[in-house]
């Protein structure tokens, strides 16, 4: 089964009196973006180590994104840094670290996360629970510790715990600042790679995009998540200007969208 990151979709709605009924609406919106997406033709390299991996790991992953990333892995410009934009439990970025792994790229994977859940500011826990989002919150995150440091321990990636506008912030200050292992790192330069898997509305995809490219080589590589010509999220739109622009050219869609910079 093909399956997408339904953490892309918002939650509960600001405005909505019943949020139970809303996310009910936006299940079924989710499994009409899952169905498109299971439709679509798509290259699918999952292998033994992936499937354990999957097994255990939560997260949610179109399979297409396997072989986007090891094209890309396979042919990274440089040893310029890798970026992830979203996190979440860690599932793609122990993926981009087996890929990395697989090939023999030793660039550095930066992460980048706030575990804070899209469209939830008003709500103060769990349906029909007593679990406050800030648990939910906290739980996400130990959960990515966890997982990243059992799948990715010999090559960890360093994780900021920040939104993608404060880490492109800090980046572009070439600041030091300390992960969420607690190590000290220095931020800043060139990208070879950037997989954009953040807020996936128009607005926020599209400066994802704009971060992204400001920092991204020639010959380097952008993926956006949820990205297919068959779904209606904001993040289709912008890679969708983003493979007409002239600066780039679309390698593969599997069914997402993976550029490189011209």
């Amino acid at each position: 089964m093909c399956i997408c990151r339904l953490r892309s979709v918002p939650l509960f709605s600001r405005n909505a009196n019943d949020p139970v009924m809303l996310a009910h609406k936006i299940a079924g919106k989710v499994y009409r973006n899952i169905l498109a997406m299971a439709h679509a033709r798509h290259i699918d390299i999952t292998d033994d180590y992936v499937r354990w991996l999957l097994s255990i790991n939560v997260g949610y992953l179109h399979y297409g994104n396997l072989h986007l990333f090891n094209y890309a892995a396979q042919r990274l410009p440089s040893a310029a840094p890798m970026l992830e934009i979203g996190s979440y439990c860690g599932l793609s970025t122990n993926l981009l670290t087996y890929y990395k792994r697989k090939n023999g790229a030793k660039n550095r994977l930066f992460t980048c996360d706030k575990w804070e859940f899209e469209d939830t500011a008003d709500i103060k826990t769990v349906p029909d629970s007593d679990i406050s989002m800030g648990e939910l919150r906290e739980f996400a995150k130990a959960t990515y510790l966890r997982n990243v440091g059992m799948f990715s321990r010999d090559d960890l990636p360093y994780t900021i715990e920040a939104f993608s506008d404060e880490f492109f912030s800090e980046w572009l200050n070439e600041s030091t600042i300390t992960d969420v292992f607690g190590r000290t790192v220095a931020l800043g330069g060139a990208v070879s790679f950037a997989y954009i898997d953040g807020n996936h509305s128009y607005e926020f995809a599209k400066r994802d995009f704009e971060n992204c490219d400001r920092f991204l080589e020639r010959g380097g590589f952008i993926l956006f998540d949820d990205s297919s010509d068959t779904g209606n999220l904001g993040s289709c739109r912008v890679a969708r200007e983003a493979g007409s622009s002239p600066r780039y050219e679309v390698v593969a869609k599997n069914p997402n969208y993976l550029l490189r910079k011209l």
